[in-house]
């Protein structure tokens, strides 16, 4: 038998034996980054999460595989009080937790792990939190930490949740990947050995694959769990995350049957994985967003007229064209078409450098003015090249008067210098993660966000009106009423500059079967078997 390079390299590295490799069901996946840890509650983008949300954990309610509707996983049932306040979820018998070399559980899965899960992200002073002081930016982003009034177990496989306000995308939003249930039994491990910290680094959930090794930039290994509560779901043995930040690298490893499945390709390398025989290329309707966030704490930036000048600068159309390839779809707003409450009479503004220096000049910006433009170093479903993006963007803005110098940093340390507010403009995206209008426009533009996502440091009492008194109600339509009028405030004060909607590709070898591609891109290996 044939061995590739990246399995000579594994064995070498001792992370599969010739014994395995001879009888085990093997799947290599290249993914496209590091990620910051393995405490999904600290995260917010789907590097992260694949690594841990959709391998080592499970959630009380899940999305189904390929789809948006939540269906129950770690919660067999749940039922809603009339007043919407109250959500019962009852807890799924004998689930075990993860054995390891570094923890044996003594007792399966109970409503204990429910609470210290989401009792770590509620209370500050949590006891675990003192030890190990952590952020959870997607719970805060979305309000949870101010709505949820209180947490309780009425038995061992009851919890009970109480709202102070209607959310009405709370299941949705606990079938997030943030929302993973971890082992309180684990926890209290770590904190009487004083390592608390290691939650981060030494995962241990419920879900279908068993982490068993990391090495930075390199590999994530993962063995299936035999002991997983939906057996059938379980196909591989070993599960090996090969670490590749060059889309053409990946690409090349897997013409060479290096990997099985990859993510993002290179717009300029569709051709050529579409007409490799030993091959599929699957694709599917971006739901998702490529945009310019403009920092408004900082000068000048602070200035709605200076926003509107780089917004009407962009040259949008030869930005698709060059970096998307085909493969985009021209957006005008803060979320995908798709996405039920969008509003389909908003306009874009036309490109006008010349009206773009005349608002310059109103508002005091002299010509020179420099700026700083940050670019992500990694492919994203909403953005297949952001430094020929950006390289596209300075440009456009040099025509005006602006001169943007490019800055990068690895990807974690991107998304955390970005929370911190530490860029002028930066290039992101997202692509939703539950359905949900809330998803976009709370998340990505809210108040309750300015300290996570909103990546624009925008909080308009306007607008944060809307979207919040949208959450608090449940009928559709009243929903999508005052989503829309959200929407024109948006558009109006252009803290954002939306440039595409991709399509989105996911190139895997014929021998994988069972992959569903996720609208909300993440990459689960659930139920998928490498023949």
């Amino acid at each position: 038998m044939r061995m590739s390079p990246l399995c000579k390299a594994l064995l070498t590295a001792g992370l599969l034996t010739s014994a395995s490799f001879a009888h085990a069901s093997n799947l290599v996946y290249c993914s496209e980054g590091s990620p910051g840890g393995f405490d999904p509650g600290q995260y917010t983008t789907g590097t992260d999460f694949d690594a841990a949300s959709e391998t080592v954990f499970n959630r009380l309610a899940e999305f189904e595989r390929g789809g948006t509707k939540a269906q129950p996983a770690l919660a067999t049932s749940w039922d809603i009080s009339e007043d919407g306040l109250t959500y019962t979820f009852h807890l799924r018998e004998g689930v075990k937790f993860h054995t390891t070399d570094y923890f044996k559980p003594t007792r399966d899965f109970n409503a204990d792990d429910v609470l210290f899960t989401y009792q770590r992200m509620l209370d500050r002073n949590h006891p675990f939190r003192q030890a190990y002081p952590s952020e959870f930016p997607y719970f805060t982003d979305m309000g949870l930490d101010k709505n949820i009034a209180k947490i309780e177990k009425t038995d061992d496989m009851t919890v009970v949740f109480t709202l102070n306000a209607v959310d009405a995308a709370f299941v949705q939003n606990l079938a997030m990947n943030f929302a993973a249930i971890h082992s309180a039994e684990y926890a209290d491990q770590l904190l009487k050995a004083g390592k608390a910290a290691e939650i981060n680094q030494k995962p241990v959930g419920t879900g279908p694959f068993v982490f068993s090794r990391y090495q930075k930039d390199a590999v994530i290994r993962f063995k299936g769990n035999t002991q997983y509560w939906a057996p059938e779901q379980v196909k591989i043995d070993n599960l090996i995350f090969s670490i590749n930040t060059d889309a053409s690298v990946r690409a090349q490893k897997l013409r060479a049957g290096e990997c099985h499945v990859t993510l993002n390709p290179r717009p300029a390398d569709l051709q050529s994985l579409q007409a490799d025989k030993n091959l599929n290329v699957p694709s599917e309707p971006g739901y998702n967003l490529g945009y310019i966030a403009y920092n408004v704490t900082r000068a000048p930036f602070d200035k709605r007229e200076v926003r509107q000048a780089l917004d009407m600068a962009v040259n949008k159309a030869a930005i698709i064209d060059a970096v998307y390839q085909g493969a985009g779809q021209l957006a005008v707003n803060g979320m995908p078409p798709t996405q039920w409450s969008y509003d389909e009479s908003i306009k874009d503004a036309a490109y006008d450098p010349e009206k773009a220096k005349e608002l310059l000049k109103a508002a005091g910006v002299k010509e020179g003015t420099e700026i700083t433009l940050w670019a992500m170093p990694v492919q994203r479903p909403y953005n297949p090249n952001a430094k020929l993006m950006a390289e596209m963007l300075q440009n456009d803005w040099a025509k005006i008067g602006i001169k943007a110098r490019i800055v990068s940093y690895e990807w974690g340390e991107y998304i955390k210098r970005a929370h911190a507010g530490e860029h002028d403009a930066m290039l992101i995206g997202w692509t939703g993660d539950n359905g949900d209008p809330d998803n976009w426009l709370g998340t990505l533009y809210g108040c309750d966000a300015v300290d996570g996502n909103n990546f624009s440091k925008w909080c308009d009492a306007e607008y944060d009106k809307l979207v919040v008194a949208a959450k608090r109600v449940t009928e559709q339509e009243q929903r999508s009423e005052l989503y829309r009028q959200a929407q024109a405030v948006l558009k109006r004060e252009v803290p954002i500059t939306p440039i595409a909607h991709s399509t989105v590709y996911q190139p895997m070898r014929s021998s994988v079967k069972g992959f569903e591609i996720s609208p909300f891109g993440r990459n689960s290996f659930s139920g998928v078997s490498n023949d």
